[in-house]
């Protein structure tokens, strides 16, 4: 036979829902509240009640000791079952529904009493504080049993103390009178316990909508996984409330922005500055895959909207794309360059041979020294204005890029750069970016020309790319800086609208500027800006082996 399964035990506990943990929790605390409001409304209750009918008694009493002759009636008559004491005694206890109202002369001795046989004894109570002139009230134990009272002196006409009254209440009407009263007060705990209870269903209802009947657990492991996945994925998040300020930036965002956690709790345009990047994320720019530049990082954002009214915003880093499709641009230049001076080679080199079977080798010496001056002429007009390498060869490859689509390339007279620049790779960039733009403006059209010059004023360089172009309205002026504005088809492999961003803020970035205005005859003039772009002229550099010796000839 096959064992017997162990039987399941029985789980006690709380549910592992969030709704049913906070309904529960409610409902325990809304009828704890209601019986402990109930516990101390009742416990002063009783001792209200004690007082109110200790002072109720006080007052019978104080009225009884206030009637017309009573006091004489005490003085001159005998304590009698039918005396006038007596009689009056009773009718006040009958009127006011009091249990009894005893009165005693300054011996404490009763003239009147509801048990008619008691009328000549001794009060059972100690008389003392009421015979010394006091009003008394308390609750104690006499002849009749329990009772709250309240005991006055009775004082004749000169104000003699003669004697005493003592009125007494049931104490059992007090406890029923705290008895019933504990129906309606149950009943008013119930109906607050059934609205607790009510109101706790509703907020437990929202909760479970909210948290999707997720158990506590099941949250904080969410949490937990969500803080690992913000902060270890290579795209940076933001996210921000109803209100629009960031309430979450991780890591990668933070080294996107170059910013720190300090800015939760910020707006985007107090976390960032005003700009393109402030815009995207607060949605004042929308679409998809917007670009933006935010230092020297090209970046593509998008943004979306919450349930809650805010957004997330995700961040891209696309820097190393970017430099990628302007280096595939520029090779994809110089290949067609390339091929362009294979094809032009190929019709030099059959020029040549039919010169050289023609026999006319004077002609082909003066066509070969004409090709290679030009080539020579050009290379040696921008490396003699231009001591940077890495501009000159940029100069000289994009004036062949140029020569292929049909566009002269020069340099203006008024160019001369030393070699002193502190950041080369910087200027390349905008040099190369402003002249890809002017030769995609002028490409095609008749007398295309492109105009360079570069100069330095102290420490101070000075960029001017003159074309022939269309030129730029003036309405369109400031938006050409703009990232992710531009008038041109974007290739395959990149975006467009990126370049005019990247060398304005460089620019910006020396303390400079880069603007655009009307070239003299039509075109666009495009002028950089770049303060202390070069460095300062250095001493001579010191000799560093022993000093040479003059012969007598030199020396003479």
């Amino acid at each position: 036979m096959s064992p017997t399964p162990p039987a399941r035990r029985l789980r006690l506990g709380l549910p592992r829902r969030v709704f049913s943990q906070v309904l529960l929790m409610q409902v325990a605390i809304a009828a704890g509240v209601a019986v402990l409001a109930t516990g101390l409304f009742l416990a002063p209750l009783g001792d209200q009640l004690d007082d109110q009918a200790m002072r109720r008694a006080l007052a019978i009493a104080q009225t009884t000791a206030q009637q017309p002759g009573l006091a004489q009636q005490v003085r001159n008559t005998p304590p009698v079952v039918n005396g006038p004491v007596q009689r009056e005694a009773e009718r006040i206890r009958r009127a006011t529904g009091a249990e009894y109202v005893v009165v005693m002369d300054w011996r404490g001795v009763r003239w009147s009493h509801t048990d008619p046989e008691q009328i000549g004894g001794i009060v059972s109570t100690d008389p003392g504080q009421a015979l010394a002139g006091r009003e008394v009230m308390e609750i104690d134990d006499g002849t009749l049993g329990r009772s709250a009272r309240g005991k006055v002196p009775l004082r004749d006409r000169d104000g003699t103390v003669v004697g005493a009254v003592s009125v007494g209440i049931a104490y059992d009407s007090v406890r029923a009178r705290l008895i019933h009263a504990i129906p309606g007060l149950l009943a008013y705990a119930g109906g607050a316990l059934a609205v607790g209870a009510l109101a706790a269903w509703l907020i437990s209802r929202r909760v479970h909508r909210q948290t999707r009947d997720l158990a506590f657990s099941d949250i904080a492991a969410l949490l937990s996984e969500r803080e690992a996945m913000l902060h270890g994925i290579r795209e940076g998040v933001v996210a921000l409330d109803r209100t629009g300020r960031i309430r979450l930036v991780n890591d990668e965002a933070q080294r996107l922005l170059g910013v720190g956690h300090t800015v939760v709790g910020r707006t985007p345009d107090e976390a960032l500055g005003t700009g393109r990047t402030a815009d995207v994320l607060a949605g004042r720019v929308t679409g998809t895959d917007l670009l933006t530049v935010r230092g020297q990082r090209v970046l593509v954002a998008n943004r979306m909207p919450t349930d809650d009214g805010g957004a997330v915003a995700t961040l891209r880093d696309r820097t190393e794309l970017e430099q990628l499709g302007r280096e595939l641009d520029s090779t994809r230049g110089l290949i067609d360059a390339l091929r362009a001076q294979d094809h032009e080679h190929a019709n030099r080199m059959h020029t040549l041979l039919g010169l050289l079977e023609l026999e006319m080798y004077d002609d082909a010496v003066e066509f070969v020294g004409e090709v290679v001056g030009d080539h020579r002429a050009t290379a040696e007009q921008v490396t003699g204005r231009i001591e940077d390498p890495l501009l000159a060869a940029l100069l000289v490859g994009k004036a062949t890029v140029a020569a292929e689509r049909g566009v002269a390339l020069g340099v203006s007279d008024r160019t001369r750069l030393p070699d002193r620049l502190v950041d080369p790779q910087g200027l390349v960039t905008v040099v190369g970016n402003l002249v890809d733009n002017a030769l995609d403006a002028v490409a095609g059209k008749p007398h295309a020309r492109v105009e360079v010059e570069l100069r330095a004023e102290g420490r101070t360089a000075i960029l001017r790319v003159r074309d022939t172009g269309p030129g730029i309205p003036p309405e369109h002026r400031e938006l050409i800086f703009t990232e992710g504005w531009s008038t041109k088809k974007p290739p395959a492999h990149r975006e467009r609208g990126i370049g005019l961003s990247l060398v304005r803020r460089l620019a910006e970035r020396q303390g400079g500027s880069a603007t655009v205005g009307e070239a003299h005859g039509g075109g666009a003039e495009f002028t950089v800006v770049l303060p202390d772009a070069l460095a300062e002229t250095g001493p001579a550099p010191a000799l560093t082996g022993p000093p040479s010796r003059l012969t007598p000839q030199e020396e003479s």
